[in-house]
């Protein structure tokens, strides 16, 4: 197939930021020009009535798992929230309803422009999240569950250790490049907390060996922390990290909100990717992450919503308009401008995944994943500053046209794959039998 969009003001999200006012042209799934509009016939020819063109969001966050946990989990701190609520539902979990969970927020996203995703699942059936996202066409980064030592989780979630790191190998190998390189796995260790020291060194010589994106959560909390110095004897998450092994450029840690000056300075030397979320942190009382002084020492952060659990929205505008303006409580008005908010939910989410080569921009031989933003909704009006409307402006639902590998996944504000009524309504039985299952 070949497509043409034409008459959108495209942001390309390049090197030099170049916006301009044209056509892209994609072929074979992937951009074949961008700017003036092409000699050559196209299949299809598309509109876009000066609607902003970018790049599709990289969500470098998210538990998929964790959609139908929406508003069963809401005012608590995290190890309560964990242990209270979204432990007993993740162990409930059953293949049917993590499929009608990926499914749920497939929808969701795609319709609110994230194209890609990097998401840590429960430990258990993570073929079944695989199957959905085959057949949804999100892009994603999926991670099986680690867990081997807490005595906290349910039963069904404490794994044996030799098993976990057998089933996530097995789990690379059966779907690591799977759906035209559309899907990946990547290793996903829960956090400190529930890891032993072998699981994680373990997972630390495997990455290493075979170039693998690891997973993971650090210094969400400052009550995690203190149970990350009890069992390292006094270390802190990342020097504990480091010190297993994991500390490498293919380390992606979600949160880093209580992260000192001897930690960044780490971070930033061993190149170790941020995974900023900041509705998730808010909600759950955790605390506001020093971005603007992390992105100062060259550390790569990215962007994610988190899970339904703890948003309960997966919108990457907002979060894109959270992350700049409580850098401006915290810092200063303008530490996060909204060019940089938009740099870090494109570019730097590809360059997290290490897929910037396919992904984050609008340059030709890219992977075509795109989206484009109604202009005319009135709250984006009078539109003076492209960077601005999108960050402060914009929101999930003016996105009227998703792409992801060529494929238009949504056109003129619906999906063409999914019925959205269907999934919400299996979403609901499902939601309802977790609920009973879990005793909640």
């Amino acid at each position: 197939m070949s497509t043409l969009i034409r008459n959108a003001t495209i942001l390309t999200m390049n090197d030099r930021l170049d916006v301009i006012d044209g056509s892209v042209s994609v072929r074979d799934g992937r951009i074949a020009s961008v700017g003036p509009e092409p000699v050559a016939r196209h299949d299809a020819v598309i509109d876009a009535r000066g609607g902003y063109l970018l790049p599709g969001f990289v969500q470098t966050h998210i538990h998929l798992c964790q959609t139908l946990f929406r508003g069963f989990a809401d005012d608590m701190p995290l190890l309560d929230w964990l242990r209270r609520a979204v432990w007993p539902l993740e162990a409930a979990h059953t293949p049917a309803t993590l499929r009608a969970a990926a499914r749920l927020a497939s929808a969701e996203l795609l319709l609110s422009g994230t194209t890609t995703v990097l998401t840590m699942e429960t430990v258990h059936d993570t073929d079944a999240v695989f199957e959905a996202l085959e057949e949804t066409g999100l892009r994603a980064v999926v991670g099986k569950c680690m867990m081997d030592s807490d005595d906290q989780v349910p039963p069904r979630l404490r794994e044996d250790t030799r098993r976990s790191i057998d089933e996530s190998v097995a789990l690379r190998a059966r779907w690591n490049g799977a759906a035209g390189g559309r899907l990946h796995a990547a290793f996903a260790p829960r956090f400190a907390v529930s890891c032993s020291r072998a699981l994680l060194e373990a997972v630390a010589d495997l990455s290493a060996r075979d170039g693998v994106v690891v997973h993971t959560h650090a210094s969400e909390n400052r009550d995690e922390i203190e149970v990350v110095r009890r069992l390292s004897g006094g270390l802190t998450n990342i020097e504990y990290l480091a010190k297993m092994g994991l500390a490498t450029p293919r380390l992606c840690t979600a949160h880093c909100v209580w992260v000192n000056e001897t930690e960044q300075a780490l971070l930033a030397e061993r190149a170790v990717k941020v995974l900023h979320c900041p509705s998730s942190n808010l909600k759950l009382g955790s605390g506001i992450a020093p971005i603007a002084e992390m992105r100062a020492r060259g550390i790569a952060v990215s962007l994610g919503a988190d899970g339904a659990a703890c948003n309960n929205r997966l919108d990457m505008f907002e979060e894109m308009r959270l992350a700049a303006t409580l850098q401006a409580v915290r810092v200063r008005p303008g530490a996060l401008p909204a060019r940089d908010a938009l740099w870090m939910a494109t570019r730097e989410g590809a360059r997290a995944l290490a897929m910037d080569r396919e992904l984050g921009s609008i340059e030709p031989g890219k992977r075509a994943d795109l989206i484009v933003v109604d202009r005319d909704r009135p709250q984006l009006a009078p539109d003076r500053d492209p960077w601005s409307t999108l960050v402060y402006a914009a929101r999930g639902s003016d996105v009227r046209l998703t792409m992801v590998d060529g494929r238009l996944l949504v056109q003129d504000f619906t999906l063409t794959r999914l019925d959205a009524a269907a999934l919400a309504a299996e979403a609901r039985a499902a939601a309802a039998e977790l609920g009973r299952k879990a005793g909640l």
